[in-house]
C-alpha cells in the first residue's frame, strides 16, 4: 500500500505542477487535500509517509477515529455536509471547514468556538449548479452570509467552496471553476474580506480547477483507489 499510495501522490503533484507551470502560477500557492473518507487509518499514515499532511474527511465520527489513529502530524479538513449539533467535536481537531452554507451553521460554529477558546477556520460552500441533491449557499445569498459572519470574533471565513455537478467531461467543468474564482475576486472587492481560498477540483477535474485559479484540490479516488465500506 505505501509504494502505491506514494506513487498516486507523486503523479497527482505532477499534475498539479504542470497545471500550474501551464497557468503561469506558483506550484506552492496550491494546497492538495487528500480525501480519505472510507479509507483505513494505515492509507494516511501511507500518505504521510509520503509526504501528505492535508487529509479530508466527510464524516464527523471517521474523522474524530482517524485523527486519534493516525496522531499527531497531520491537517484535517472537514469537507461533508455538517450538522450543527456535530460542530463541537470538530473544533480544535480540524484545521479549515469547506462546507458552511447557512448562517444558523456559522452562528452555532462561532459559538462553540467561544466556549473552546479557539478561532474556527471555514469555507463557505456555494452550490454552482442549484442542486436540490448537495449543499452550498446560492450565488445570491453568499455576500450577505458574508457580512453577517463579520461579527463573529470566533470564526474566520477563508474563502469559498464549490463541488460542481458530476459530468464525464472535465473541460464541462471548467466554467463553474471560472464562476467561483470570479465569485471570490467580485466578494473581496465588495465586502473587504480576503477570502484568500478557493476550494475546487477533484481526480478527474484538477488540471482545469487550477488553470482556473483553486487554492485548494480535493483528491481521493486518484491517491487511495475506489471508495470502500460506505461511513456513516
Amino acid at each position: 500500500m505505501t509504494l502505491d499510495v506514494a506513487a498516486n501522490l507523486e503523479r497527482v503533484r505532477g499534475r498539479i505542477r504542470h497545471a500550474c507551470e501551464k497557468a503561469g502560477r506558483d506550484p506552492a500557492g496550491v494546497r492538495l487535500v487528500a480525501v480519505s473518507k472510507t479509507q483505513p487509518a494505515e492509507a494516511v499514515r501511507a500518505a504521510c509517509d509520503a509526504g501528505q499532511t492535508d487529509f479530508g474527511e466527510n464524516y464527523v465520527q471517521e474523522l474524530l477515529a482517524k485523527a486519534e489513529a493516525v496522531g499527531s502530524g497531520v491537517r484535517w479538513h472537514f469537507i461533508g455536509r455538517l450538522q450543527t449539533n456535530k460542530v463541537k467535536p470538530l473544533l480544535g481537531i480540524t484545521a479549515l471547514i469547506h462546507s458552511v452554507d447557512r448562517m444558523k451553521l456559522l452562528e452555532e460554529i462561532a459559538r462553540r468556538a467561544e466556549q473552546a477558546g479557539v478561532v474556527a477556520s471555514c469555507l463557505i460552500e456555494i452550490n454552482l449548479g442549484d442542486e436540490a441533491t448537495k449543499g452550498g449557499a446560492g450565488e445570491t445569498e453568499i455576500e450577505t452570509l458574508l457580512r453577517a459572519a463579520r461579527p463573529l470574533s470566533h470564526v474566520e471565513i477563508r474563502g469559498l467552496m464549490a463541488i460542481p455537478p458530476f459530468l464525464d467531461d472535465p473541460e464541462a467543468l471548467r466554467p463553474y471553476h471560472r464562476r467561483l474564482a470570479a465569485l471570490a475576486r467580485r466578494l473581496r472587492e465588495a465586502t473587504g474580506l480576503l477570502l484568500p481560498e478557493v476550494s475546487m477540483g477533484m481526480s478527474s477535474d484538477l488540471e482545469a480547477a487550477v488553470e482556473e485559479g483553486a487554492t485548494i484540490v480535493r483528491v481521493g479516488t486518484d491517491i487511495f483507489g475506489p471508495r470502500r465500506k460506505t461511513a456513516t
